[in-house]
């Protein structure tokens, strides 16, 4: 991975920051958020979450690339990052899985990159500033000006009122069988689903059927499901007012919810709460979460930068009128609302991705806590709480 002369890229931040390194994966300009990802592992599952779409991925860990890319590992059908920042990319594969380097995944995608930069002092400058606007420029856009790149980067759009679950979602309904004994048909909204969540569901013995974001509450019944499925995405949940209507029409019917991630922020805003834009974010593999209901606290895998602005402390009344709903998880870094649980119907949720490809496993349990909500809505047992395991 030697230098060639035309090999400079420069990294632009908002407030006027520059980076200067190396071009690496696609060259030319890119533009999007900038946000730093802490896990040393997974950079794969990372680069084809669909919740990074309009986001330029900086990796905290420095060496990244060692293990390649293959076939196997994708969460979605492409990569959906805006952008890529590295410090050392491997030079070589070390891995019999891999079927292709990270640098020739990142250049068939069109994904445009920067290495050699000092990542661990980019990601200091983002926590100290905040998440924000940023572009990568290579190749001949590299030659521009400092003032021409600002001003790019300044007209791009922010991430703030963004919706981009069209971009992400399915265009048709996708089915996968039920694998084991069968609960039931399960209705999912694509919002920007990882095939991990799919896969989880299946074994579980629901027919997974993904349904597009777009869908109306007459296409989720067509289903006859057996309950609803809220994805992770990426955008702000404060521009997805349709999915948040689609949701309350799910509760109004009485069919147990499940959401995970942006499902968790569509949940909040259909019980009555608003949300706000965090700081920076939560995204990596080592967030340290407290399950209300266990007292158990649980490493988990986090990709959001909007969580759910409702009462940490005890059972309030919905706004909205769906009874009583509870905070069921807390991030300890920073006390920000991670889960909500509904008391009087059947409905729960959690901000961050208990699938967690390639790891943490620490929040799989979710999965089987869904199942048993359904279970027990369906035998109408009258001596459970809804929404707990």
């Amino acid at each position: 991975m030697s230098a060639t002369p035309n090999d400079g890229a420069v990294l632009v931040l908002e407030d006027g920051t520059r980076y200067t390194g190396r071009a690496y994966g696609a060259r030319g300009r890119t533009l999007g958020e900038a946000v730093f990802a802490t896990g040393m592992t997974g950079y794969q599952e990372t680069l084809t979450d669909p919740s990074y779409a309009g986001q330029i991925v900086v990796q905290t860990a420095p060496h990244i690339g060692n293990t390649g890319v293959n076939d196997e590992d994708p969460e979605s059908r492409r990569i959906w990052v805006a952008g890529y920042v590295v410090r050392d990319p491997s030079r070589i594969v070390s891995n019999f899985r891999a079927t292709r380097s990270l640098d020739d995944d990142l250049t068939q995608n069109g994904i445009v990159g920067i290495r050699g930069i000092d990542t661990r002092a980019l990601t200091r400058h983002l926590r100290d500033r905040g998440a924000m606007r940023a572009g990568v420029f290579s190749g001949p856009d590299a030659a521009l000006d400092a003032d021409a790149h600002l001003a790019i980067v300044r007209e791009a759009p922010e991430m703030t009122g963004r919706n981009l679950s069209a971009e992400v979602s399915v265009l048709a309904d996708t089915v996968t069988p039920a694998q084991g004994e069968r609960i039931g048909n399960l209705a999912i909204l694509d919002l920007g689903i990882k095939q991990a969540t799919v896969d989880n569901l299946a074994r579980r013995g629901f027919e997974v059927h993904v349904l597009p974001q777009s869908s109306t509450l007459q296409d989720v019944l067509a289903v006859d499901p057996v309950a609803v499925f809220y994805s992770n995405g990426p955008g702000d949940p404060g521009a997805s007012d349709e999915h948040v209507a689609l949701l309350r029409g799910v509760l109004d019917a009485g069919l147990p919810f499940f959401g995970i991630c942006f499902g968790n922020q569509l949940l909040g805003r259909a019980l009555g709460f608003g949300t706000y834009k965090l700081p920076f974010g939560h995204r990596g593999i080592n967030q340290p979460v407290l399950d209300r209901l266990t007292g158990r606290v649980e490493i988990t895998a986090h990709n959001h930068g909007f969580a759910v602005d409702a009462p940490l402390d005890g059972a309030v009344e919905s706004p909205n009128g769906y009874g009583r709903v509870e905070v069921s998880h807390v991030d300890l870094n920073d006390q920000v609302v991670e889960g909500l649980r509904a008391l009087d119907i059947p409905a729960f949720s959690v901000q961050y991705h208990p699938e967690a490809a390639g790891g943490p496993h620490d929040a799989n349990y979710l999965f089987d806590r869904f199942v048993d909500m359904v279970v027990a809505h369906q035998s109408g047992n009258p001596g459970r709480k809804e929404g707990t395991a």
